[in-house]
Order: C-alpha cells, then sequence, then structure tokens
C-alpha cells in the first residue's frame, strides 16, 4: 500500500510512520519541518527503500499536486499540524493556516488527484488524526464519545474542530472517503520537549523546577503513542467510512499525580546523586487562560467494532517512556540546544 503520512517527522508521525514501514507498507512522509519536525525521528528508517520525504508545507497546494501526482497514493493519513495549547494562545494565526487552511489544501488535493488519477473510490481512504480536546471540558463523570458535541475552548482545539468539520463536509460533499480519529493526550517516544510528560524527565534529570499548571488537579486520560498508532492502522484497515472512532489510553490522571508517579520512576531507576526526592523538583505556577478540567475517552466504539484496546497500563508505558529519554539523550540534548535543527540542511526530498 502506497500511504501519504503528513507531519511524518513529528511525535506522534515518526512513530507512526515506522510502524507502516515494519509492516512493508511504501510510506512518503510530507512534513514542512516547523520547530517539532525533526529529521533525527526517522535517521534509522531514512535509508529504506519503501520509504521517501518531502519537505512541503501542506498549505502549498502546487507542491501537493505534484507530491500526489508521482506519488500515486491509495491514502492518506494526515497528521500534520500545530499542537501546542500554550503556542496557540500566544500566537493563534499558524494554528489557523495549518490546521485549518492546511486540511483544506490536502482535501482539495485528494479530490483533484482522485479526479484525475482514475483511482476508485472504493481504493482510496483519507485518514484525519484529530484530538479530544475538540470536546471541550468534562465534569467530574462521563467521558467523550463519537457524539458528543463540540465545544473547543482554545485556539489550538477550535482549529481542530474546523479541521474536523470540514473533513466531514468533503465526505458528504464530494463522497471523499474519509475517516476521523479523536485521541487522548499521547506520550512515549520522540515526545517534542514542551509536553507535559517530557518536561517532568527532562526538568528532572538537569535538576531544574518542575512547573505545574495550578494545582495539578487538571485530569487526562494518557495514551500511549505506540497503542495510538496501532489503532490508526487499525481505522484505515478496517474502519468504515465516513465513520469517526475515540481512541484513548483508559489512563486517567490528575497532573500532580502522573508527575509525582514520573518522579518515582526516576527515584527508582535514575535516583539523584545527593539521594533527594525528584518530587522536591515540583514547583506550581500560574494556570494558563481556557485550561480544561477534565478530558476522558470513551473507547468502546472502535473496541467492540474493530477489536482494539491499548496494550500498556497505568504504569507498564509511563516505566517505558522514562526509560526511553534516559536511553536517547543524544537525542533529546540536540532538541534543546537546537542542533537538531541542522538536520534540516541534509535532508531535502528523497
Amino acid at each position: 500500500m502506497r500511504i501519504i503520512v503528513t507531519g511524518g517527522s513529528g511525535f506522534i508521525g515518526s512513530n507512526l510512520v515506522r510502524a507502516l514501514l515494519r509492516n512493508g507498507e511504501e510510506v512518503l512522509n510530507i512534513d514542512k519541518l516547523t520547530y517539532a519536525g525533526n529529521p533525527a525521528s526517522l535517521a534509522s528508517v531514512e535509508e529504506l527503500d519503501n520509504y521517501r520525504f518531502r519537505e512541503i508545507d501542506i498549505c502549498d497546494k502546487d507542491s501537493l499536486r505534484q507530491a500526489f501526482e508521482e506519488f500515486q497514493p491509495g491514502c492518506v493519513m494526515h497528521l500534520a499540524a500545530e499542537s501546542h495549547v500554550d503556542r496557540s494562545i500566544d500566537d493563534p494565526s499558524a494554528f489557523i493556516q495549518t490546521n485549518v487552511v492546511g486540511t483544506y489544501r490536502l482535501l482539495e488535493a485528494s479530490v483533484e488527484y482522485l479526479s484525475n488519477s482514475g483511482v476508485p473510490l472504493t481504493d482510496f481512504r483519507f485518514l484525519h488524526v484529530s484530538t479530544d480536546e475538540v470536546f471541550g471540558s468534562l465534569g467530574s463523570e462521563g467521558a467523550f464519545t463519537e457524539k458528543t458535541p463540540y465545544d473547543p475552548h482554545s485556539p489550538y482545539s477550535a482549529s481542530k474542530a474546523s479541521s474536523d468539520h470540514l473533513v466531514r463536509a468533503w465526505h458528504d460533499t464530494y463522497g471523499l472517503p474519509t475517516l476521523i480519529t479523536n485521541c487522548s493526550n499521547n506520550y512515549g517516544p520522540f515526545q517534542f520537549p514542551e509536553k507535559l510528560i517530557p518536561v517532568v524527565i527532562l526538568k528532572a534529570l538537569r535538576d531544574e523546577p518542575i512547573p505545574i499548571y495550578g494545582a495539578g488537579e487538571n485530569i487526562r486520560d494518557w495514551l500511549y503513542v505506540e497503542d495510538h498508532v496501532e489503532a490508526l492502522m487499525c481505522v484505515l484497515e478496517r474502519g468504515s467510512v465516513g465513520e469517526t472512532y475515540n481512541i484513548g489510553g483508559n489512563n486517567e490522571l490528575k497532573n500532580i499525580d502522573l508527575v509525582r508517579l514520573i518522579c518515582s520512576i526516576l527515584d527508582e531507576i535514575r535516583p539523584r546523586t545527593d539521594r533527594k526526592n525528584y518530587e522536591e523538583q515540583i514547583t506550581f505556577v500560574s494556570d494558563r487562560p481556557g485550561h480544561d478540567a477534565r478530558y476522558a475517552i470513551d473507547a468502546s466504539k472502535i473496541r467492540s467494532e474493530l477489536e482494539w484496546e491499548p496494550k500498556q497500563d497505568s504504569n507498564s508505558g509511563f516505566r517505558k517512556t522514562v526509560q526511553w529519554y534516559l536511553d536517547n539523550e543524544e537525542w533529546w540534548k540536540s532538541v534543546i540546544d537546537g542542533s537538531y535543527q541542522l538536520e534540516r540542511l541534509g535532508t531535502g526530498n528523497r
């Protein structure tokens, strides 16, 4: 199968690309290589015969058209997005451009490609990867289902909600064979060190204050990235066209409890030389605007229809993640000091 993956040099995207290549698929990774796109995350596969890369902004209509014409994909897995809530509050414009306009351009390119190539609609899939943040905030009970009304509260979640609506519209109006997934918070290998879990790990290792918004009472459902990738491949292969599938980790934790868990794992496998506990580095900072109180995913649809459920439990995935960052200092140090961006100079298109 020939699959275009957008955002394949990012956190979830790079994990997906490696999984698809292991599965024998032919992959074209389209990535703009913004700050969150790291060529080093795919260094292990860049010479494989079934892997190709093109540095393209998904808002670039002509470059997308050329990529479709040359690669002749049977599927598109759309992950390219600006995704950090704090950045969306500081500067929403990039989120509107990439998440909304970029998704439109990709949908447009897909319809044009199908019209010109003669590929039957039944042989094509467009999988749009979204977030549970489009649903807003939950109280102390309940969980997001595929029927939960949209209620985004940040520029990031509003831009993702917009892109979800565009994908549904292109299915209903133009007959594009689309699928949508809404996932809970991801974590695992190769996550950019601005997200909560790598922030905690790396601040702890560098003996810096570990910041927590507010009192740390916000609750998230944590999904190990490799479980998420397996779910995406499952939806692509067996999902029903036009449907949406929620993907969750069955792993709800308060932020403060998550941070303490990460600290305790570090205490066990990389204790501080002064024998203090990493938890002593925790510091509380002012909460961010529009910070949703709780997210929780009801993933019963994908479990019952596609027989998928996460493999990592409330401890194993976090332990794997901590160990990965301990074992891959070269990767995260290059991100922190900015040297990873020099990789772009030798990446180009191949």
